[in-house]
Order: structure tokens, then C-alpha cells, then sequence
């Protein structure tokens, strides 16, 4: 299946790779029957690479279901974007849309679909972080003009997900690693240790990702290895998840750190990439 140069990640989410597929693509391996990323988010690897078979999971049942609705109807999707305003008043009133569950739950799969994609391109920083409850919680960002609606790489990705064989699912990530088959590769991006004490994010979905879940992803990674399962994950280069993974090969890459609110934060800093193979 030919690459299509419009088929890029239509929302932008926390740890995002755009920036770092350059030093990431060298490290995929050349061949693998099936492509898994247990933490979708952006999908900046999986829309990079297009492979024709793939199995995508994200936690967030709002961003599967996004993907869904540029999969099933991406016409109505982009006619429902449309009627979204570049306002702040605006933005509040359709940010508080999931405070009344019951009214969020009566509206459609395209509805939501486009206020996911309109929250995220208005919002401060292009964040999608959710409080406690699982409610929206970015502020406004004030943006000129905004690119609310991106017909062409909706439709670019649409059918790029059309043409491929793509399983969604919307569950715990060891749920669809323990169920990868042989020959598989597995790309893996969660949420990151924290470098300090201010710096963790983890509210792009309700709860959180403490040193214990780290732990237990490494845990499902020393289980791919037994199986003989290539994988690759990103996280911060702290010394605690360089220790968790030092039987593995690590390789340091520089990132842009994108999130700080204080522009003075943003920086370069290290991450690492660790790999159960050479090449």
C-alpha cells in the first residue's frame, strides 16, 4: 500500500512523535506481520509508517470512538466540525458538554467525534487532559484561526484506515498485549515518568500512571520478550525506567518539551527508546 503524505495525526495529544520520527523510524524493524500500539493517542507512528494490518488500543473510549467516526463517516464528521466557532464563550459551552451525562450520552457518535477534534484544536496548547470526573478541563487557547477543520487529512486518514485492516479497541493495554500473535511488532508510548515533581502529566485520561504501572508495563514487556515479540517504547530517560529496562538496548534521543506552560520550561531533554532487538 502506497504512503499518502496527507495521513498524519488529526489531533494533537501529550507526547505526541511527530517531532522524534526521524530518530525513531531507523529503530522500527524492516519486517513484522502486524503493527500494535497499545497507547494510540496522536498516532503519529502508526499514520508515519501506514502499515496495511495494525492493532490500535487507547484507553480513552472518546479518542477510539474519533477514529471510528473518520473511519465509518468522515463526510458528516467534517459538515459537523463546521458549525464549530473559534469563540470562548463558545468553546465553554461545548467543553461543559459532558457535565450532564445524560445529555452527553443522548448525543451522536459524529457529534462527539468533531467536539473532540474542535476542543483540541481551540484549547490552551492543543492539550486534551480531563479532570477526575473524566470531564474536559483545558481552557480556552485564543488561537487567530485555528485549523478547526483539516478536510484533506481527515479524508486522507480516512481512507487510509479504510484500505488497511485496522482493529480498534478501547481497554487496559495489557489486555491487547497478551493476546498479540507471533511475528508481531508492538510500538509503545505511555504516559511518561515524570523527569520532577511538576511535571507529570497523565490527565488525558481519568486516573493516573504511578511508578507501579510503569512497573507492570515492564513487566508485559519482559513477557513479549519470552514470546520471542519485537517491541519498541518511548518513555523520559530517568534513571529509575532506565534501570527498569537495562537488560533491553536503550538509545537516547533529544525531545522537544512542548507542554511547559513557562515557554523558559521548554526545552531539549533526553528520552529513551528501548528495543528486545539489534536491528
Amino acid at each position: 500500500m502506497k504512503k499518502n503524505k496527507l495521513v498524519m495525526p488529526v489531533v494533537k495529544w501529550v507526547g505526541g512523535k511527530r517531532q522524534l520520527l526521524p530518530a525513531l523510524t531507523p529503530l522500527v524493524p524492516e519486517r513484522f506481520t502486524i503493527y500494535c500500539e497499545p497507547f494510540l493517542g496522536g498516532g503519529a507512528m502508526l499514520f508515519w509508517k501506514q502499515p496495511k494490518k495494525a492493532i490500535v488500543n487507547d484507553i480513552n473510549h472518546d479518542l477510539i470512538q474519533m477514529y471510528e467516526v473518520i473511519h465509518d463517516d468522515v463526510e458528516n464528521l467534517i459538515l459537523e466540525l463546521e458549525k464549530h466557532k473559534n469563540e470562548a464563550e463558545y468553546f465553554y459551552r461545548i467543553r461543559d458538554w459532558d457535565r450532564d451525562r445524560a445529555k452527553y450520552a443522548n448525543l451522536s457518535r459524529v457529534e462527539k467525534a468533531a467536539r473532540i477534534i474542535y476542543l483540541n484544536k481551540t484549547c490552551y496548547n492543543g492539550l486534551f487532559r480531563v479532570n477526575n470526573a473524566g470531564e474536559f478541563n483545558a481552557p480556552f487557547g485564543y488561537y487567530k484561526a485555528p485549523n478547526i477543520i483539516n478536510a484533506p487529512t481527515l479524508r486522507a486518514v480516512s481512507n487510509y484506515l479504510r484500505e488497511a485492516e485496522i482493529t480498534f479497541s478501547c481497554c487496559d493495554y495489557a489486555e491487547v498485549l497478551k493476546n498479540i500473535p507471533s511475528g508481531a511488532f508492538v510500538y509503545l508510548d505511555p504516559p511518561y515518568h515524570p523527569v520532577s515533581d511538576t511535571a507529570n502529566f497523565t490527565g488525558y485520561s481519568r486516573g493516573g500512571f504511578n511508578e507501579d504501572e510503569q512497573i507492570r508495563l515492564r513487566e508485559c514487556c519482559d513477557d513479549l520478550n519470552r514470546r520471542k515479540i519485537k517491541f519498541m517504547l518511548s518513555n523520559s530517560a530517568t534513571d529509575f525506567i532506565k534501570a527498569q529496562y537495562g537488560n533491553y538496548n536503550l538509545t537516547i534521543v533529544k525531545a522537544k518539551r512542548a507542554i511547559n506552560s513557562d515557554a523558559t520550561g521548554r526545552g531539549q531533554v533526553d528520552e529513551v527508546v528501548v528495543r528486545n532487538y539489534e536491528s
